[in-house]
């Protein structure tokens, strides 16, 4: 596949809305096993050479990972004793999938208990009561699995020239979003809560200054698109000139937006994004007055 295909949200929303609850699945399965780590950084997935993978996670005196293989579109469970299971991903309900990969993982002698309750979606369904997300088109999967590949290598060189604290490019499977976080060091005051989070989660995950970027595929009425905000938002942030011109502040999200498409379209995707990263990141930063000479690398 080509980089950069096409992503027209409403093309597959049934797809992504099943994929987000897959997601969900492996995550709650790490969150469960996986030491803490801060800014809740131990929950995450990452993007692989085939799909959207957990970390190693440990289990006994071994680890096991599991992976969304959206290039030969199956699902793999490995350990470190060699022991695997893996089934085909196709159309199916989130209670099937939930329970194929519960079956499989006791068939390892892995033992995992979860919270079932989706996070961070409105009406959230249990995993084991879902028969309502089935959906599964093998091709708009890899389709996003592609831009997720694209906006890694993106992603990836930005963190490269900070010096300062920096999270992994790493995939939140509340939301489905793809996120980098840039930190000044300093503490950020306490933050007011956000929707379908528990207040405790918030706060430490925004205990610190930031501003991040990220890629989100859509839903609720938007179209797939890049973003950045920054925590505490600086005074003038919402007002900044950014590149490039298609980008645009949303009062209602309170983050800069930047339309995949516009991207995807440009002479040159990769630019086009890495302008957007570093302009808004440049307003977070001047606005904010945080210590660039000691936080960025020379160039």
């Amino acid at each position: 596949m080509k980089p950069w295909p096409q992503l027209k949200y409403d093309d597959w929303a049934d797809t992504a809305q099943t994929l987000h609850m897959w997601t969900q699945v492996l995550g709650k399965i790490q969150m469960a096993k996986a030491p803490p780590v801060n800014h809740w950084w131990h929950v995450t997935l990452h993007v692989s050479s085939r799909g959207l993978a957990t970390a190693a996670i440990p289990s006994g005196t071994g680890t096991f990972e599991i992976v969304l293989d959206f290039a030969g579109h199956r699902l793999r469970i490995d350990t470190t004793e060699g022991d695997g299971r893996d089934f085909a991903l196709r159309p199916m309900t989130v209670a099937d999938f939930y329970q194929r990969v519960m079956t499989a993982l006791g068939e390892l002698g892995l033992s995992v208990e979860i919270n079932t309750t989706p996070s961070e979606v409105a009406e959230p369904i249990p995993f084991e009561q879902d028969m309502k997300h089935r959906s599964y088109d093998p091709e708009a999967a890899a389709r996003f699995w592609r831009v997720l590949v694209d906006s890694c290598h993106v992603f990836s060189r930005f963190r490269s020239d900070f010096l300062g604290k920096v999270s992994p490019v790493h995939f939140f499977w509340g939301a489905m979003d793809l996120a980098i976080t840039r930190f000044s060091g300093r503490e950020a005051p306490l933050h007011p809560g956000a929707p379908g989070l528990p207040l405790p989660v918030v706060r430490e995950a925004y205990s610190h200054e930031v501003c991040s970027a990220g890629f989100w595929p859509g839903g609720n009425g938007f179209d797939a698109a890049f973003y950045v905000y920054a925590y505490p938002e600086p005074a003038g942030f919402a007002e900044a000139r950014v590149k490039p011109a298609e980008a645009f502040y949303s009062s209602d999200l309170r983050e800069f937006l930047l339309p995949y498409e516009a991207v995807r379209t440009s002479a040159s995707p990769g630019d086009t994004l890495m302008d957007f990263l570093q302009s808004t990141y440049d307003a977070a930063a001047d606005l904010g007055k945080w210590d660039r000479a000691a936080l960025e690398r020379k160039k």
